[in-house]
């Protein structure tokens, strides 16, 4: 891998600047905030691009990949497309001798995470999927009081989101451009949790609604399911579930129990700004809630950018994004077959 002296040598492009989230320039003022140079920004509506000049004045501007990769000399390139574009491009741009950052979820299958993180080791490359969220302080917070035994020994985590409610017509909710339902935010509660269980997965059971919603959206055939739900079984024994739902009138989730940790002497209930621990002490109930400490996703750049300078240890890999879609790709497939099925990634 090529090593940069300093960070403002990492000249960093974006492929994707739309309005949705403002996410094109959040990724760039982030790594700007760890001393890289925004550099580049490829966007095929034109008019976005004209919103990048004026938020970023003299930043090159492109309307296709392969014109940035020939013209520009970003040296890392962060893709913000729909889902079923990420390996595509991002193994574009390897092959241009980029380093590349992919907005999660890494990819829609184990294979394409597979070719991505072969290219990326053939020619000494960085792969990595945007996980802002494993620095969020619901998780920070969790991992401390887990790992002080506040809980005793885990046992299980259930992780959900969603509620009742008809899917939006947008690319989200077309399964052939998202992945699914469970590919949005379940990417983010499988890392939370992976955080949590450190032990191999042994497999995957997979389980679907679909149907009800389809025919009121405009994708049809072609629509998320109406439920999605997964079981992780792990070779020490623990296991957790994940439900991301539009049909559950009782839902939990939003900011609300996000994750539940149980544990042999209490269960912990992530939220998003708070946490509970519900426990026992003889026959009295014990219960203890708080907020969650601050967020520090600003990490993710700064370690990157220590990664391509200082050779520190790049906490998001390659082979630590594919953990998550390993397990959504198992459960999909599990639930068209209708039986568990073994990890091949642990």
């Amino acid at each position: 891998m090529k090593k940069f002296k300093k960070a403002s040598e990492v000249k960093v492009g974006v492929v994707g600047y739309g309005g949705q989230f403002n996410m094109g320039k959040g990724h760039l003022n982030e790594m700007k905030a760890a001393g890289m140079t925004p550099t580049a920004v490829c966007e095929i509506d034109e008019e976005r691009l004209d919103v990048a000049e004026t938020e970023f004045p003299g930043i090159e501007t492109y309307t296709s990949l392969t014109a940035m990769l020939k013209q520009s000399d970003v040296n890392l390139i962060v893709i913000i497309t729909p889902h079923n574009l990420h390996a595509k491009q991002a193994l574009q741009c390897l092959k241009a001798g980029k380093n590349v950052v992919v907005e999660k979820p890494m990819a829609m299958t184990t294979t394409e995470c597979d070719a991505m993180i072969k290219e990326a080791k053939k020619r000494k490359l960085v792969i990595s999927t945007y996980h802002n969220r494993h620095w969020d302080g619901c998780i920070l917070g969790a991992v401390k009081k887990i790992k002080s035994g506040a809980i005793g020994d885990v046992v299980r985590i259930e992780a959900h989101m969603g509620a009742y409610g008809k899917p939006g017509d947008w690319w989200r909710t077309s399964r052939s451009i998202s992945g699914g339902i469970m590919y949005d935010w379940g990417v983010h509660l499988l890392e939370y949790s992976l955080q949590l269980i450190k032990s191999d997965i042994v497999e995957v059971s997979g389980y679907a609604k679909n149907g009800f919603w389809a025919n009121q959206t405009k994708w049809k055939k072609d629509c998320n399911e109406d439920e999605g739900h997964a079981v992780v079984r792990f070779k020490d024994g623990k296991w957790m579930s994940l439900t991301i739902t539009q049909i559950d009138s009782f839902a939990k989730g939003g900011d609300r129990g996000q994750l539940e940790i149980t544990g042999t002497k209490g269960t912990y209930i992530m939220n998003g700004g708070t946490w509970e621990m519900h426990g026992v002490d003889g026959a009295d109930k014990i219960v203890m809630s708080g907020k969650n400490p601050k967020s520090e996703g600003h990490k993710f750049y700064k370690n990157v950018a220590n990664h391509l300078v200082k050779g520190t240890k790049l906490v998001i890999s390659g082979e630590w994004s594919r953990r998550p879609i390993h397990i959504l790709d198992l459960a999909v497939k599990s639930a068209k077959q209708g039986k568990a099925l073994p990890a091949k990634y642990k």
